[in-house]
């Protein structure tokens, strides 16, 4: 079967892989803490003046809805006992929890359509992927995928992206050799499945300007695939021969630029030619796990899971405008309106791969960004 610790951390966007040190297994289970309405108002401010949120046990993805002005942030409930997951809602400006979906299973990716009315997320553990509407009575809608990997264990989906254009959801999986699933982002129906995506599926990107997805794997590949045809026509190995595990995209459609981070083995993040894939550069910035772009600011901002730091870049010559302690661990990001950027904070896993703290939602105002 495969590792369930190498399954675990890339269905959290994480460290992976054997020899992940001892530091990430904690000896003791945590206690399952309601989300009291005392703490579900409850913020701090860390060390640089960052606005963070304890929020819950197993978060993953954050979503802005433009809908009704509001964070979503997927949560696995990754307690001992406790059976299904939430999303939670989030005022963007004070982290406020302002409401909660429950849902019968853990969610961890996590997307958003144009309008904002409607949420993608990945049920990992579950092999499923949903479809969830925002308010009161919006409704969910899921879909079962039976793929396998080679030892017959099914495949993780993992991260979910929407293509409006094309009106399409894509879905990675985990497994070897992995799938890329194709749904209707309208009925949720499965549409088609590539297949021989290399080992472990993990980032994927949709480019607004053409008909093309990337897809990263633990292969070491950026796959280029037609969106038209869903047709895998490219597959590019910016680390040449050495090995390599590509988690997260970002692009930089000015330049003609896509930056995949790699946080395992060569840990740093590849410029390549969005066209061609040419390596025009490797940045030297240590363990990089998810990546975002800002057009409006020219930044990169970078997680480090293992240094506990958030790093802006400077998105002309890479120099680095900002760095924030976010210890633990810093997962996931998402830039919402009115310059704010958002990270997801994961604690290290139990020895039954379960969450040993709250983890966290922190905000970092890039007003406050000089440069």
């Amino acid at each position: 079967m495969l590792n369930r610790r190498i399954y675990s951390y890339l269905l959290s966007a994480a460290m992976l892989g054997v020899g992940v040190t001892a530091s990430y297994a904690q000896p003791v289970n945590p206690p399952a803490l309601a989300l009291t309405p005392e703490l579900a108002q409850k913020t701090s401010l860390t060390a640089d003046g960052l606005l963070r949120k304890d929020l819950a046990y197993g978060i993953y993805q954050v979503a802005y809805s433009p809908a009704d002005q509001s964070l979503y942030v997927a949560s696995a409930e990754s307690l001992p006992g406790v059976r299904g997951g939430v999303i939670y809602k989030l005022d963007p400006m004070s982290l406020d929890v302002t409401g909660a979906i429950y849902t019968d299973e853990g969610n961890f990716g996590l997307a958003v359509n144009t309008t904002g009315d409607t949420l993608y997320v990945t049920n990992s553990i579950a092999a499923a992927a949903s479809k969830v509407g925002v308010g009161e009575k919006g409704t969910i809608q899921r879909t079962r995928f039976s793929n396998t990997s080679y030892d017959d264990t099914k495949m993780g989906p993992r991260t979910i992206r929407h293509d409006p254009q094309n009106g399409r959801v894509y879905v990675g999986a985990v497994g070897a050799p992995a799938v890329i699933w194709v749904l209707d982002d309208s009925s949720f129906e499965l549409l088609d499945t590539i297949e021989n995506a290399g080992k472990w599926v993990t980032g994927l990107l949709v480019d607004p300007r053409s008909p093309r997805l990337y897809a990263g794997n633990g292969d070491g590949e950026v796959m280029v695939i037609n969106t038209e045809t869903n047709q895998i026509e490219q597959r590019w190995k910016p680390a040449a021969g050495e090995p390599a595990l590509l988690l997260n995209f970002a692009l930089d459609a000015d330049r003609n630029l896509l930056y995949v981070t790699e946080t395992k083995h060569q840990q740093t993040i590849f410029v390549l030619d969005a066209t061609t894939g040419e390596l025009l550069r490797k940045l030297p910035v240590g363990d990089a796990l998810d990546i975002l772009y800002n057009p409006t600011r020219d930044e990169l901002y970078v997680t480090h899971r293992e240094q506990g730091k958030v790093s802006i870049l400077n998105g002309a010559d890479y120099t680095v405008k900002a760095s924030y302690d976010v210890k633990e661990n810093p997962n996931s990001l998402l830039l919402g309106p009115n310059n704010q950027l958002y990270v997801t904070v994961k604690a290290p896993f139990t020895p039954q791969y379960k969450a040993s703290a709250r983890e966290s939602v922190v905000r970092i105002d890039l007003n406050n960004v000089k440069g």
